[in-house]
């Protein structure tokens, strides 16, 4: 691919990817001599998940790259062949936060047992598993699909779970609510490309991100209303959720965090991950990490 392809690039309207928009509607991925489609999922159309399950992005959905968990884009691209990992990195200065809503949790070592809300097929499983087997063994961990951060927040509101993993702006939305913190977590990511997605198309990409995330970080408060945006897309869809809230006051406790440039795809760092999924059977064990990862020398 070239550098002055179409470039379809999957977006996740989520917090940590405030990046991606900003460097494509500020025209910097164009300056670097990409033209970048952004390729969206209508939120309300989304029952469960943006990342389709059921069907590949690079092949059903025609995308060039795509960010998702990075134990997902292990399992995604060895089992479906949707691509090949390219970058990876945490994106965000942005854990992940379990929260609960029961008086007898009151630390991790608490949740043994617990259902545990998550939206699977995302990745996110794995992170929570992961995090959870510092504090429990792992026969103790239930998790629970709930789906999107709505839909989670909603299963802990109404009882049907005792806690649920949230990022921002939910987790300050779920302090709102009354639910109690109980422990934090990395949120790790990996960016996936389509066959003849490297070299100088995806530098160009990484300097054009990298350019947003030096605007944002210099002067959050700028982006602050193209990241409240999220909010306002879930009071949408889930206005249930807000009543009772102090919408203003919820706006202004939210902070727009400082981000990352996501960097190359480590094989050695990458095999470790995939090693713990193979001995829990999370993906096949015949899984080569030579073959999920991009070389880009």
């Amino acid at each position: 691919m070239s550098s002055d392809d179409k470039v379809r690039l999957f977006h996740l309207p989520f917090s940590f990817m405030l990046p991606q928009r900003v460097a494509s509607e500020r025209g910097y991925f164009a300056e670097e001599g990409l033209d970048v489609e952004l390729v969206e999922r209508d939120r309300e159309s989304v029952d469960w998940k943006y990342i389709p399950a059921e069907e590949t992005l690079t092949g059903d959905y025609d995308v060039d790259l795509y960010p998702v968990c990075k134990w997902e884009s292990l399992k995604r691209t060895w089992e479906k062949g949707d691509g090949q990992i390219v970058a990876k990195g945490t994106f965000a200065d942005q854990p992940y936060a379990v929260f609960t809503r029961r008086e007898d949790v009151e630390s991790p070592a608490d949740l043994g047992g617990v259902p545990v809300g998550i939206n699977r097929r995302t990745g996110q499983e794995y992170t929570a598993m992961r995090a959870l087997e510092e504090h429990l063994p792992p026969e103790e961990i239930d998790l629970v699909h709930c789906g999107m951060p709505t839909d989670r927040l909603r299963a802990l509101r109404d009882g049907e779970v005792g806690a649920v993993t949230l990022l921002e702006p939910q987790s300050t939305l779920a302090e709102h609510l009354g639910f109690d913190r109980v422990m934090e977590f990395e949120n790790h990511m990996g960016v996936v490309g389509a066959e003849g997605l490297e070299g100088e198309a995806l530098d160009a990409f990484m300097r054009g991100y990298g350019r947003a995330v030096e605007e944002i970080n210099a002067d959050p408060e700028a982006f602050r209303e193209e990241y409240l945006a999220m909010l306002e897309a879930d009071e949408g869809v889930a206005p249930d959720l807000f009543e009772g809230v102090d919408v203003e006051e919820l706006r202004a406790d939210i902070e727009v965090p400082a981000y990352e440039v996501p960097e190359p795809a480590d094989p050695e760092d990458l095999g470790e991950h995939l090693e713990w999924m193979q001995r829990r059977d999370l993906v096949d064990g015949d899984a080569d990490v030579n073959a999920i990862v991009a070389r880009g020398d």
